[in-house]
């Protein structure tokens, strides 16, 4: 369960989030008017009603009650129009600030190296985004404005009440303590299980999505029984968390009515000994049941908007410290050539993922613009984290990583990546047409470029066969396509970008051998002229290489032409080739 926030980290909290308004201070400055103004415009009615009893009925017999009548008619009208207003200023404030927020947040979350993603969970994410910043739209929208609009209710409630009467006023408070004091308990009550609740959801979210993500895994190896059990346990325990706020709720408000009546017991009490004695009259007695409703009805919803407030408190120090992580790639770089050449040089590169296992050991090599390095070894070898590095999606701990001669952290990190173009085994397709998956909807890649490198892979017939052709509607992650499908489309997405350098890791893995034929001969045109770094399960495919860099535990064991790697006698190389064409062992990668 979340530690509940000291006072001192509320209040810096609570300052930021009414920092985020600050490009909305027109939007926050009239929801604050406008809670003043229903402070003002609250009493106004029950002091009228009183004027009219006794003025207009008990004093004149009736006279002027048109009048006044009027009068009242266009109070509750402003009252109305007031409350709305502020409703609606309010409620557009908060919806403005999320908004705002969520974008932030999203545009920040891009840029996070993807080192953070592989630690936190995408569900922690996923409710960070959407519910925690959903709970500081009610910050604005049913928090700080709403709860100073009923303290100032209330306050200008018992103004009015002492300056009608004072007596009475001082009878109907006496049961003001009990119900501060059942507030409190209730609003530290609540916050506890809301805190319990608020951990729950985010851990359901996370096991959710991570199970949906990985269905095929949980269905595999029949786990569907012993997941079921945990996804019960988290589910109870979230019920139970909630199931908490609910009894407190069940008993505040029934508490609250309790209380009300008591007040309500004691004024007629008292209010009509007053009245039979002339201390007070009927209409002054009237007003005074009206006020003492106006009274509790803020006090019976300032606790739950405290409540509200906390947890929106809560919620906010999780989503600024979301935005206070610092785990984005250094930006620094200044270089942009709209082209480059397409030269390559590792020099003594020491790389690790947690800073202390390297998985890459002083790796050196250099590769001239047009050159084709493969790239093979076993699996854990460094094979993949050799091109993430090339890509800065990690950091390297030594060494340095040159492109056209110059240090890769020199270039602006987007178009150090827009000259890499990327063709990955595991591919990712999201939500929405062919086309769309393909160009990621960028405007400057037309359909006719599209259609080429569809035609260029081999790619174009299959697409066409599908139902809409190109504007067939894509499941998430592909499902409705085949893995060779899928693959195939990645290529495809990789052509049109028109990368200087190519990296193809192990992008031809899951093709069966008629369309691996259909690549191959795309490849090879496709790589004339571009720098191309090509991870290889098939030996067969890389054969043609310039150079051909064979990795064994983070480390080059070898690295030169296919021919003169085979002539080895005792070469790492020449083991993998006899594996796989004299063993005919195909499960080395």
């Amino acid at each position: 369960m979340t530690k509940p926030a000291k006072k001192g980290s509320d209040w810096a909290t609570l300052r930021r989030v009414v920092g985020l308004a600050t490009p909305f201070r027109s939007l926050f400055v009239w929801s604050f008017f406008l809670g003043i103004m229903v402070a003002v415009v609250t009493p106004i009615r029950p002091y009228l009603i009183q004027l009219t009893v006794d003025k207009n009925i008990l004093e004149k017999g009736g006279q002027g009650l048109e009048w006044m009548g009027a009068i009242l008619l266009v109070t509750l009208i402003a009252e109305f129009v007031v409350k709305y207003l502020f409703g609606l200023y309010s409620t557009t404030l908060g919806q403005t600030i999320m908004l705002d927020l969520r974008m932030r947040l999203f545009r920040h979350v891009q840029r996070m190296r993807l080192k953070f993603f592989d630690k936190t969970p995408v569900g922690i994410i996923t409710t960070r985004t959407i519910n925690d910043i959903e709970a500081i739209n009610n910050i604005f929208s049913e928090g700080i404005i709403t709860i100073v609009a009923d303290i100032l209710t209330l306050l200008f409630v018992i103004g009015f009440m002492f300056y009608i009467n004072w007596k009475l006023a001082l009878v109907c408070l006496t049961t003001f303590p009990i119900i501060l004091i059942a507030t409190y308990i209730f609003k530290e009550k609540v916050r506890v299980s809301f805190n319990e609740v608020r951990d729950k959801v985010a851990q359901l979210n996370a096991f959710v999505q991570e199970h949906i993500s990985g269905m095929r895994i949980v269905q595999i190896f029949n786990a569907q029984e012993k997941e079921q059990q945990k996804f019960e346990k988290l589910n109870h325990e979230h019920f139970v968390a909630n199931d908490k706020s609910v009894l407190y709720y069940s008993i505040f408000f029934p508490v609250v009515e309790v209380i009300l009546a008591l007040a309500i017991s004691l004024l007629v009490w008292y209010g009509a000994n007053q009245v039979m004695n002339g201390f007070a009259t009927i209409g002054v007695f009237t007003s005074f049941i009206l006020y003492l409703n106006l009274a509790f009805r803020p006090l019976r919803m300032l606790a739950d908007k405290f409540n509200t407030l906390q947890m929106g408190i809560i919620a906010s120090e999780r989503v600024f410290r979301l935005l206070d992580t610092k785990e984005q790639i250094a930006d620094k770089g200044t270089l942009a050539p709209e082209k480059i050449r397409g030269d390559i040089a590792f020099k003594n590169v020491w790389f690790s993922y947690d800073e202390e296992h390297f998985v890459l050991k002083d790796i050196s090599f250099s590769l001239r613009a047009g050159e084709t390095l493969a790239i093979v070894g076993a699996t854990g070898s460094g094979k993949t984290s050799t091109i993430n590095i090339l890509n800065r999606f990690y950091e390297i701990q030594q060494g340095s990583i040159l492109l056209d001669g110059v240090d890769t952290r020199d270039y602006q990190l987007d178009k150090l990546r827009s000259y890499i173009g990327m063709v990955l085994q595991d591919v990712f397709l999201f939500s929405g047409t062919v086309m769309e998956n393909i160009t990621l909807k960028n405007p400057k890649i037309t359909e006719e470029q599209v259609y080429a490198a569809s035609k260029m892979v081999g790619a174009h017939d299959f697409i066409m066969e599908l139902p809409d052709g190109y504007q067939h509607k894509v499941m998430e992650r592909g499902a409705t396509l085949s893995v060779g499908q899928r693959q195939l489309i990645s290529f495809i997405r990789a052509l049109v970008y028109d990368p200087q350098i190519l990296i193809l890791d192990e992008a031809t893995s899951s093709i069966d051998t008629e369309s691996e034929l259909l690549i191959q001969q795309a490849i090879e045109k496709l790589i004339k002229g571009r720098t191309s770094i090509v991870i290889a399960h098939r030996l067969s495919t890389i054969q043609n290489a310039d150079k051909i860099m064979v990795l064994d535990k983070g480390e080059i064991k070898e690295i030169d032409t296919h021919e003169t790697l085979l002539q080895k006698g005792e070469g790492y190389y020449k083991k993998l080739y006899e594996m796989q064409f004299v063993a005919a062992e195909p499960d080395v990668i």
